[in-house]
């Protein structure tokens, strides 16, 4: 006990000792004022990646939902000209047979 007694009588007793503590107190407040707004900062940077991959998630999803409809008007058509084709055939086959 007489130990920390000491400690508290040193600490008084130091001329100066309050405006240390406040020195201390404004550069820690300094530090972590920096600290909070770096921080604010990287959460602005990151919310705008946020949204920018968002926005092109969707612009790709529009893209791919394009192309598989263009893939399958394609294929609709190729099955169109290929039944046609085959329609032709036979009666190529018979007149060439005549």
């Amino acid at each position: 006990m007489r130990r920390d007694i000491s400690i508290f009588r040193r600490q008084r007793s130091e001329p100066g000792g309050d405006a240390a503590a406040d020195n201390i107190a404004a550069l820690i407040q300094q530090v972590s004022g920096q600290s909070v707004g770096e921080i604010d900062r990287v959460i602005g940077e990151l919310a705008q990646v946020r949204d920018m991959l968002r926005t092109e998630g969707k612009r790709v999803r529009r893209e791919i939902a394009g192309y598989a409809s263009l893939s399958q008007a394609a294929m609709t058509s190729m099955k169109i000209i290929a039944d046609s084709l085959a329609q032709w055939r036979p009666a190529r086959t018979e007149a060439r047979r005549n």
